[in-house]
Parts: structure tokens; sequence; C-alpha cells
């Protein structure tokens, strides 16, 4: 593990990590498997129907086990898609009533939503939205017990500290963990990138808690001296994409994937491990948006290396695990979804090594900002667009 000092500004200091020539090594294949090239799937391989229509700028999807899904909304509605007395999927006229305030301008809004797994027995969902004013704002996670038509006892679990200015760079994913706990995802907040690196903000790192907001004591930053508990991993730009993948025959083992929008080229899919360094903006693929350098290091001592680099930038939003029934081939694969690319990348998983990827959907022509692996084998895709859409993929019939 390493960080670097709030002092240090200029001058990067690290410790050696066991790891290094290991991490390299990683790189080096993960850099392989990418200028290999992925390959584009056929449209025919696959039918994508329309679920929903008429969102505002769609970010996340959920299923309730009854059937019904559960979509978010940039704006700050949250709204219930199901199926009417004619078993047609329709979406619910009214949105979902108690939703927080949300802070809804350029990136900032209503974020990700997620159904805790005893939602039969407590009805407990959590959000994660920007809280605050376009100078001084946050991102925040609250629970809430959904009655099928309100949010009740709203309560807030976690608020990312300090307060920044400028409304991008949230991150904003959320993932539950094998052992019950909630991993969060925040941004850099593209204002000071060294903030990445500094163990007194939340800012750029990946934070776990517990389902009422504690701060789980194995945290590996707890009890430091100038640290906040809650951090869990460090080094991150921007990630939008977090799911754990429970190992087989192993409850509440697994691994916890994180996607990341770099900044020109060196976006990145890692394999998130307690306490690890992923190195921004000390190491990065990319440069800034000028075409400037932002660091001349894409490796360093003690900063785990990605598993997956996309230089040029696909633009990651969503991921989902894929393990269903309708689609085998795509068993044990990461799916991405591309808001540049308008594409999702599927990455096949082999105990933790990427594979050859392929690039899909690209016959839509639209930005994707989600992609959910449905409980009925499905996936679903999420359109980013003012009028944006649920669509649903499943086998091309026969003939």
């Amino acid at each position: 593990m390493m960080f670097l000092s709030p002092a240090v500004t200029t001058t990067f200091r690290f410790r050696a990590s066991r790891r290094s020539r290991a991490g390299l090594a990683c790189l080096a294949a993960a850099l392989a498997i990418a200028w290999a090239g992925p390959r584009s799937a056929r449209a025919a391989d696959h039918r994508i129907e329309p679920v929903a229509a008429g969102l505002e700028f769609p970010w996340s999807l959920a299923f309730l086990p009854d059937g019904r899904m559960l979509v978010t909304e940039r704006a700050g509605r949250l709204r219930v898609i199901e199926r009417d007395a004619a078993g047609r999927t329709v979406l619910r006229a009214r949105p979902v009533e108690g939703v927080p305030p949300v802070l809804a301008q350029g990136q900032a809004g209503l974020f990700e939503v997620l159904v805790d797994p005893d939602f039969a027995a407590n009805g407990w969902i959590y959000l994660s939205y920007a809280h605050g004013s376009r100078r001084a704002n946050h991102l925040r996670v609250a629970r809430a017990r959904f009655d099928g038509t309100r949010l009740r006892e709203v309560t807030t679990l976690f608020t990312a500290q300090p307060a920044k200015a400028h409304d991008q760079h949230f991150g904003a994913r959320m993932a539950l963990l094998g052992d019950g706990t909630l991993a969060v995802a925040l941004g850099d907040g593209n204002v000071e990138r060294t903030d990445a690196q500094r163990l007194g903000t939340h800012l750029g790192k990946i934070v776990r808690i517990g389902r009422d907001g504690r701060v789980p004591a194995d945290n590996p930053f707890a009890g430091r001296a100038g640290a906040l508990p809650e951090i869990y991993s460090l080094g991150h730009r921007n990630p939008q994409g977090l799911v754990f993948v429970a190992a087989p025959g192993a409850p509440g083992q697994g691994v916890l994937y994180a996607h990341e929008h770099g900044s020109k080229g060196g976006d990145e899919l890692n394999a998130i491990a307690r306490g690890a360094n992923y190195g921004w903006p000390v190491t990065t693929g990319g440069v800034d948006y000028t075409g400037a350098r932002i660091t001349p290091y894409r490796t360093l001592d003690g900063v785990t290396p990605p598993r997956v680099e996309w230089t040029p930038s696909i633009a990651p939003a969503g991921m989902a695990h894929y393990d269903g029934a309708l689609f085998p081939a795509w068993r044990g694969s990461l799916f991405v979804a591309a808001l540049k690319e308008k594409s999702v990348r599927r990455v096949p998983m082999d105990g933790g090594r990427p594979g050859a990827q392929e690039i899909l959907f690209r016959e839509l022509g639209e930005r994707l900002r989600d992609v959910r692996a449905g409980p009925d084998g499905a996936l679903y895709l999420l359109t980013d667009d003012k009028a944006g859409r649920v669509l649903r993929v499943v086998p091309r019939a026969p003939g």
C-alpha cells in the first residue's frame, strides 16, 4: 500500500510492494489483450426489446423480488417498472414519493439504487446521490424502506467529506460485498487530483460501511491518525462500475471489481483489494484533455496495476457480472457499459484473468449508462439520453 502525504504535492515517495513484479506482469498481460483488439458480436445473435421509455437520463436499475424494477433518473426521480394486468411491462407514470432532496445539475444527480438482499423481509433499498449546492456538495448514501409507492424511514448512512466545489466526478456506484457490508465508489471531484492519494478525504476512494452506516472495525485505515476510517482503497479517478463476484462454493468470499474513467485514455478495470492504491494521478495510461502529460509513470512500486486498460477511452459506466442461463457462452463474464463507444464490452474472466473482449450492441448507436444481469437471465441496458430507455437483451429465436 502507498499514499501521498498531505504535505507532498510534487514529490512522490512510495513504499516498495511485494507485488510490484507480479503487478507489472499483470499489466503487461492486460495490455497485450487490449492491443490484440476486441471483436464485434453479430446483432443476429440476440434480440433487443423495449421495456420502458421516456426516462430523463436513467442511471441505475435494480430488481425487486416480486419482478418489479426500480430505475433512477439523474434529475432526482425514482420510478417503478412493473407489469400491468395484461402482462405488459409498463412504467408507472408517477415517480416514487419520498426521495430525499437531490442536487441535480451537471454530472450531479440521483445515481445508484440498490436493493437489500433481505428486502422481502425488511423493505430496505439504498440510494446514492449528490447532496448540497454546486459550491459545496457531497456524495451521500441513504437507506429507506420502500412500501410500493413511497420511501419511508429515510436515513443517511454516509456523506463524503469534505464538501467539494463543482459538479463533477462523483463516482457513486455501490455494491454489496460477500460479508454483507456495502462498498461505495467515489470520484476525485475533478478539482484537486491528488486528493485521490490523501487519506484525510473520501475523494478518489472506495469506502466500505455497514448497511446501517457504521464503520467496520477491520477496515484497512480504521484507527489510523489522519485517515478517514471508511476508506477501503485509494487512487481512483471516477469509478462508475462496481460489482462483487462471489467465489464458487465459498459463501462470503469473492472479488470486488471496479472500473473508472481515465482522462484522455487510461480507462481501467481493477480488482479491488483492501488498502490497495490504484495510482491516480501518479500513474495512468492517459493524458490530459489538452494533450498535456499528467504523470511520467504508467506503473510504480506500490501501485496495483489495472486488469484491463482502455486507451483510447471507451468511457466505462455501469457494470454487471453475468451467470445466467439464457446466454451460456457469456457466463462468467463482466459486462461494461460504454458511453463514448456506444457499446457494451464483454470481458470474459477466467480465474480473475481477463480474456479477449467482445463489443456488443453497437447497432443501437446510443450512449449506454448501465448494464444489469436480470434474474430472468436477460441483460438489461439503460440508454443515456434525455429520452432514455430501458432495454432487455434476449437470445434471438431460431429462424
